[in-house]
This record gives structure tokens, sequence and C-alpha cells, in this order.
């Protein structure tokens, strides 16, 4: 049972509330959006897909096979002898360790969701949370069907989501779980999402992530309406807890490039391997993770600049920022606004309700057209 269970000590007040006023307008609109965009992991994916693991690795463009492909012709690599079969097998395992890490994260943003049920003050903030909390348990489900029926063998946490999620599980104020899971970690999750999502041709795959890429918007966005109006209300040296709590969760967080745990499991250590792969990307000049690093920021730097985070304290964060080249990302567009866009399942059942009943409308129509999302899209 130690293996399979890890408890955590959350320091955190439950909060159970008299006032049941609907007095949040927008947050009233957001979870209404919720509840109208819920989707069913059995009914509206298509699991009777056949997944080719090879096929799926070799229609992408990855940067990183493409790195450890030049690193293997390099002098004294410990990869030179390697055939094409063992860079198949290994973009495979890196496959199942980004989306291992995906399942891993969906359970840490469903049990954050649901600390933020039990800890925010406000009536219109737990109802959301409620919503988001069975969202982010579908996305459990459906990364971890996916695995095991079309991939195989997951990998456990990394050391480093995992120091992330229980430092917000840990953490007495509630409005860190909101910064930490609702701003940062979706705003990676989206970019992690999104370049997946550009890079693979499954059918199964690119439904599963656009109808989670749709969840999480909402989620971002429900952040930032939160975050917003509370730290309105902070003092000058709250705010610059909140803003330190930033520069450690990007400009001092520790690298995760290496995964050591795949390399391991290909037989290749990666001390020995890693010089190789440095070497590689220099004179390629290909920077691996440099895509879904300006996703990150591009969705992260937007959404605190509306939480005031980057004025507070005469500028302090708008400084350590501008200093790491993130500024260049401050006007682009936020997922407080854009979340439409994300919307594949209002997308899908528009698009089927017209095919069935020619722009039909009403009731009878959405019933009829929301057990047809399992073949749009």
């Amino acid at each position: 049972m130690d293996e399979a269970i890890h408890v955590i000590k959350d320091h955190a007040d439950r909060l159970f509330l008299w006032d049941y006023e609907r007095d949040r307008g927008q947050l009233v609109t957001l979870y209404n959006k919720a509840m109208s965009s819920q989707w069913s992991s059995v009914t509206d994916l298509d699991w009777s897909i056949d997944v080719d693991p090879e096929r799926l690795v070799a229609e992408q463009d990855s940067p990183l096979l493409t790195v450890t492909r030049l690193a293997g012709k390099l002098p004294g690599s410990p990869l030179a002898a390697w055939t094409e079969k063992e860079y198949s097998q290994l973009g495979i395992e890196f496959f199942k360790a980004s989306l291992s890490q995906f399942m891993h994260g969906e359970q840490g943003a469903m049990m954050t969701a649901a600390k933020i049920v039990e800890t925010v003050p406000w009536i219109d903030a737990k109802y959301y949370a409620s919503t988001q909390t069975m969202d982010e348990a579908r996305h459990t489900e459906v990364f971890a069907r996916y695995l095991s029926s079309k991939l195989g063998e997951a990998y456990p946490m990394s050391p480093f989501l995992k120091e992330q999620i229980w430092s917000l599980l840990e953490d007495s104020r509630w409005d860190i779980a909101y910064l930490g899971m609702q701003i940062v970690i979706e705003s990676l999750a989206l970019a992690a999402f999104g370049d997946m999502l550009r890079r693979t041709q499954e059918p199964l795959l690119r439904k599963l992530l656009r109808y989670v890429m749709s969840d999480e918007a909402r989620h971002v966005a429900f952040g930032v309406l939160t975050l917003s109006e509370f730290y309105a209300s902070l003092s000058s040296a709250e705010l610059l807890d909140r803003q330190e709590f930033l520069l450690d969760s990007t400009l001092r967080s520790r690298s995760r490039a290496t995964t050591p745990e795949v390399w391991e499991r290909v037989g290749v250590d990666v001390e020995e391997v890693v010089p190789f792969l440095m070497e590689a990307a220099g004179q390629a000049r290909i920077n691996p993770a440099g895509g879904f690093a300006r996703g990150f920021f591009a969705k992260l730097v937007p959404n605190v600049r509306k939480l005031g985070l980057l004025e507070a304290n005469n500028g302090h964060l708008r400084e350590k920022w501008g200093e790491a080249g993130l500024l260049e990302f401050e006007f682009a567009d936020d997922t407080g606004s854009d979340y439409e866009t994300y919307d594949a399942v209002a997308a899908d059942r528009m698009s089927a309700a017209a095919a069935a009943g020619d722009g039909a409308t009403g009731t009878a129509a959405t019933t009829a057209t929301a057990t047809t999302t399992a073949s749009a899209g």
C-alpha cells in the first residue's frame, strides 16, 4: 500500500459558507459554461480506434528525437550503434513519459480543485471549482486509459511535478492553490497539450487533447477572475510573496529535460548521453523544449499581468521577467478572454446539430445531438 498511496498533510482551513448569494456575475457565467460543456469519456471518444505506437511517433516532428539522432552520429556517442528500431522505441518511451506526466498532473489538479472547493470563501467559486474537480477526474481517467490500452506501461510522477503539486496541496493559503494550479500549471498544461496536438495525427488522441484543452482554458479563466478580485485587497508584502512564488515557479525552477527514467528504460546511462545531446543541439541550433517554453510563457505572462502582479511593488516581477526576456509575451492573448476558442465540445455539438437538423434549435435538437459527438471532429 505504501507504494500505491502517498499521504499529504494539508494545513488549510475548510470553510463552510452561510452566504448563498450569487453576486459574482462572471463566475456565474463561467460556471454555466462549464456545466453545458461537460463531455463523456465513454460516449464522446471512440476507444475502438487502433493506435500504432511506432506510426504515432513516426508521424511527429519531434525536436528531441531529431537531436537524439544527431547525437548518435557524434564520435564516441553511446548511441553510435543504434538502429532505426532503437530510435523508434526511444520515441515511444518519450511519448509515454509525456502522457504519464499529463496523467499524474491531472490527478494533482483534481485534488487541488477539490481543495479549492473546501477553502475558497466565495460560493460562486466553490460551485465552479466543483465542476473543475469533475473535469480533472475525467482528464486523469482518459490519459490513464489511453496509456494502458494503447501504449503500455506508464512512468512514475517526475520529482519536479511532484514537488510543484505537493507544495500547493500542503500550503495553508487558498489563493496559492489557485495561483499555482490555475495560473502556472494550467498554463503549462495548455502549452504541452497544444504542442502535442500540433505534432500528432492520431485521431483519438487529437480529439482527447482538444476536449481536455477546452476544459483547461476555462480553468485558467476561473483563476484570473477570482485572483484579480482577491489580489486587489492584498498588501504590498503579501503581493511580494506571490511575486516570489511566480519567480520560483519559472526562473528558479529545475530543469526536467533529461528524463533519466526514459534513458534507464532503454538501457542508456543519462549521464553519458547528455553531453552528446547538448553538443548535437548546439550544432543544429535546436532547442528541443523551445516551442513548448514559448507556448507556456505566452499564456502565463499575460494572465499574470491581468492579476496586477507584474506592476506590484514597483514592478518587481516585471523587472525580473524583463531581464529574462519574458515581457515579449505580455500582450499575447490571455486565456481569461480567449477560452471560447478552445471549446471543442460546443463546436462539435453545434456542427452535429447543424448536420442532423439543418440548424434546428431547442431542447429536442440539443438532446438529439448530444450523443453524436463520438464521431465528430
